[in-house]
């Protein structure tokens, strides 16, 4: 049975994350292989599971084995492998599955931005022109597919999760209606509307993106008839009028977009109209060593970053909000109200 000693020593620490790549590897040969699925309640051999992942059981059982050391999987007395809470969330059928996501920030292209954080710390932008002649959606979207398709089924999955939990957050008694600005496939949009079934929506993101909108919102869907799709960048332009305006984890990109972005909204709005932004911060939250991590992947990917509170606020600011309440949605996220003052 795989036992882990209980703090270890700073040089014993620095040198497990200076391996960390390795547990990165671990999760995503898990992830690709189903080992997750293959396990049922009952804890199984490796042996088992290399039969039902068509694997060696050697290097498979050596998989778990690193797994185990991070709380990936347990193994019983009798050398078996069992489910923990972690592996759970590697199960495809998961309710809250992170299967998508970890495939995600393991893609193939990550290997080889990672190495050259150093030239992006020094230069302050993206590294994925010079290793790939492109930007990175242009890259996604035209030579690697593969990726493009897990990059949509993890923004999926992310989005669904904190859907549910924004639309218990959020209270919009007194609203008619609610846009989702740069809102993706719909899915917040989507639980506020069956929250509140006399509200109307508008679901506003790029052409690619709204053309393939959650089932309820398009035609024939339960809440398509209280909804308006557009298709745009709100970047450029926001043509849309709502007494509450939701954004939510699209001020990533250099601070022109942000900013312009920001604008557009307090332009189209309606004087007192409610703006709510919500994003994943790098300080004062339980979730810093995840978003820190994202955060310099943004660096090296898009040039973008994670907002501090303050450097949050000092953009909507100077855009013309003005910044009521701060509140968490969840470990992960930040929900902060503001106004288009009159």
């Amino acid at each position: 049975m795989t036992t882990v000693s209980p703090t270890p020593q700073p040089a014993m620490r620095l040198r497990e994350l200076v391996f960390g790549a390795a547990c990165a590897a671990a999760v995503r040969a898990a992830a690709k292989l189903g080992v997750a699925d293959a396990l049922g309640e009952r804890p199984a051999t490796a042996q088992e599971l290399a039969t039902a992942v068509r694997a060696e059981p050697r290097p498979l059982e050596r998989l778990l084995r690193t797994l185990t050391c991070y709380g990936i999987f347990e193994e019983t007395a009798d050398g078996k492998y069992a489910h923990t809470e972690m592996s759970r969330l590697l199960r495809e059928d998961a309710p809250d599955s992170l299967r998508a996501i970890s495939l995600w920030c393991t893609e193939p292209w990550t290997w080889d931005a990672w190495p050259r954080l150093d030239e992006a710390v020094r230069s302050g932008r993206s590294v994925f022109d010079d290793l790939y002649g492109k930007g990175f959606f242009d890259y996604l979207h035209q030579d690697a597919p593969d990726s493009a398709e897990v990059f949509d089924r993890a923004m999926t999955a992310s989005s669904k999760q904190s859907a549910e939990d924004l639309a218990a957050l959020l209270d919009l008694s007194g609203a008619s209606s609610v846009a989702d600005i740069g809102g993706g496939q719909g899915h917040v949009l989507a639980g506020l509307l069956e929250k509140y079934p006399a509200m109307r929506g508008t679901l506003l993101d790029l052409p690619t993106v709204v053309a393939n909108p959650d089932p309820r919102l398009r035609e024939g869907g339960a809440l398509a008839p209280r909804v308006r799709i557009v298709p745009g960048d709100c970047r450029d332009d926001i043509p849309v009028q709502a007494d509450v305006y939701i954004i939510k984890n699209i001020l990533e990109w250099d601070d022109d977009s942000t900013c312009r972005t920001l604008r557009n909204v307090v332009d189209a709005a309606r004087p007192g109209a409610r703006v709510v932004i919500i994003e994943n911060l790098v300080d004062d939250s339980p979730s810093m060593k995840f978003t820190t991590a994202m955060d310099l992947l943004l660096l090296l990917n898009v040039g973008g970053a994670k907002h501090t509170k303050e450097s949050l606020v000092g953009r909507m600011s100077a855009a013309g909000l003005k910044v009521g309440d701060i509140t968490p949605v969840n470990p992960y996220l930040h929900a902060f109200e503001c106004t288009v003052p009159a």
